[in-house]
């Protein structure tokens, strides 16, 4: 959101779903689509069997490699680079589009003159991409006129998060694949609704609508509207930040909605110290989870089946869903459970109704405006901007011109991974997800045919390490890093380079987290998962 942002004056994915039944090419880097999104990975490859062609940036052979046109298999972490060169190779061979970029963009020299060190045998020499494969690649993206550039988390999940974000977005516009259907940068996010959380400013910096809590307009605006004299327009923490203030004692309670950080987040023997410090935890879910244990309060929340609603999706696409059945127990919907602590804390919040919150939402968020109650029911769901309620929302963004008017290039210089391997922790550990389970599994690995067929985490070695270190397929291995250690089952596959290993996060048995590196983009204050080093140890 924050390189989009910076880039465009919008952080969502430009485009729709829709779209890619029609793309003619799509740029596939940091996203194990079919396995983390599964109904986009099919329509890409039936887009695939119809003539579209695929290129992959991964380091992991995935799915899709099998699929993919070019497969640029880069070291993990040198995403800029590698983006970089490609740039290099276009504005080199005169194939970007000239009148987009001077009629719509801004900072263009900036940008030649950094591309310009990122020549395919400097990226070669970077990320291992053969420098004619580059080149394949770049002629490609450039040249064809419908281009999808899609990412995820193995884009945003570095220390240099918002400079690869910011990369792609230079690509794209380099090329004039902004602002036209079957084109665009899209980020397909991480869990449902979370473009949702966003919107309606669950970020430490804004309002609803990105609204910025610094500007006074802004805070006057909600301040009549909520009926309070005074909002404060100091910007908060994010949850990275809150974890550090836990842990010094700066931070004395919090209140977890539907996240598991005693799972999720990065060094997590630092997190339990954090969330033990606290005073006071309140915990809103809709199970026990690791992080539920450790609150002094447990809300039970409702499922999505349980409660009636909106979701704002990937493609910024708002849909209304509806109660299907009956709360277990003292269960209650989560905008009921904040109303009532409002209420008992001395602010009334007296919504009657989720209609009643939309109404608000439409009245308070611009791009919400149009996206009324009355007109989700009869519908299959609006994309904002949908600014009235003649509006027929935005199947992509910018067309005319960007949110911010001009475009602007920002340039980044490669940097590596923040922990590189050494003599002593010799392997890079990258995490990810896998088809059969969700983030931490609160909810998957309670569905027994899930389960089955994912029971147990394992840890990806390539051949080649594997016999060095005596390892066969289903030995017990430690992993070992500077944070920690855990046991996992091996897999050994081509499918990671070598010296590489990759792990899921979603098994408490082996929670990979003790591991990874607490280090954040500086931006963002997202950590860096994708890469830390490790030891990798045969247990007798």
């Amino acid at each position: 959101m924050a390189g989009l942002a910076a880039a465009f004056g919008s952080g969502a994915m430009t485009n729709s779903i829709a779209e890619v039944e029609e793309a003619e090419l799509f740029f596939i880097i940091g996203t194990n689509t079919t396995a983390q999104h599964p109904l986009i990975g099919s329509r890409i490859i039936n887009a695939k069997e119809r003539g579209a062609k695929i290129i992959l940036a991964d380091p992991r052979r995935i799915q899709l490699a099998d699929y993919a046109d070019i497969h640029l298999r880069h070291n993990i972490g040198t995403d800029v680079a590698l983006l970089n060169g490609m740039m290099n190779i276009i504005i080199e061979e005169d194939i970007y589009d000239k009148r987009y970029v001077e009629e719509r963009t801004e900072n263009f020299d900036q940008l030649k003159a950094v591309v310009s060190r990122y020549t395919p045998r400097v990226v070669e020499q970077i990320t291992s991409v053969r420098a004619s494969d580059l080149e394949d690649a770049a002629r490609a993206y450039a040249t064809t006129g419908k281009s999808m550039l899609f990412y995820a988390m193995g884009i945003t999940q570095h220390a240099t998060g918002t400079d690869n974000v910011k990369t792609c977005a230079n690509l794209a516009m380099l090329t004039g694949h902004v602002g036209r259907p079957s084109t665009g940068v899209n980020p397909l996010r991480g869990q449902n609704n979370v473009q949702g959380a966003c919107d309606m400013g669950g970020l430490p910096n804004v309002f609803s609508g990105y609204q910025q809590v610094a500007n006074e307009e802004m805070r006057k605006k909600f301040e009549r509207a909520w009926d309070v004299e005074k909002l404060d327009g100091k910007v908060g923490l994010t949850i990275t930040k809150m974890m550090a203030a836990a842990q010094e004692g700066d931070l004395k309670s919090l209140y977890i909605m539907g996240e598991n950080p005693m799972l999720s987040d990065p060094d997590i023997s630092h997190i339990e110290l954090a969330l033990s410090n606290l005073d006071f935890l309140v915990v809103q879910d809709i199970f026990m989870s690791e992080t539920a244990r450790l609150a002094d309060v447990v809300l039970p929340a409702t499922s999505f089946a349980e409660k009636s609603g909106t979701y704002t999706n990937t493609e910024r696409k708002v849909q209304i869903a509806h109660k299907a059945i009956d709360p277990p127990g003292s269960a209650r919907d989560d905008w009921d459970i904040i109303c009532e602590v409002s209420r008992r804390s001395g602010y009334p919040m007296n919504y009657s109704s989720t209609a009643d919150i939309l109404k608000e939402i439409n009245e308070l968020t611009p791009s919400y405006a149009g996206i009324t109650c009355e007109r989700l029911v009869k519908g299959y769901g609006l994309q904002w901007p949908c600014t009235n309620e003649e509006h027929p929302g935005t199947p992509y963004l910018h067309k005319d011109k960007f949110t911010k008017g001009i475009g602007s290039f920002l340039p980044c210089d490669f940097k590596p991974v923040s922990e590189v391997p050494d003599e002593e922790y010799d392997f890079l550990l990258t995490t990810g997800r896998i088809y059969y389970h969700f983030h931490t599994g609160t909810m998957t690995r309670r569905i027994s045919i899930l389960d089955r067929e994912a029971s147990e985490p394992l840890v990806e070695i390539n051949p080649d390490d594997a016999r060095r270190l005596g390892i066969s397929n289903n030995d017990e291995v430690e992993l070992i890093s500077r944070r920690g250690s855990i046991k996992v089952k091996a897999e050994v596959t081509d499918r990671v380079p070598k010296r590489v290993v990759f792990s899921t996060f979603h098994f408490h048995e082996a929670p990979v987290n003790l591991l990874t590196n607490p280090v954040f983009d500086p931006v963002s204050g997202i950590p860096e998962y994708k890469g830390c080093a490790v030891r990798v140890r045969r247990c007798a």
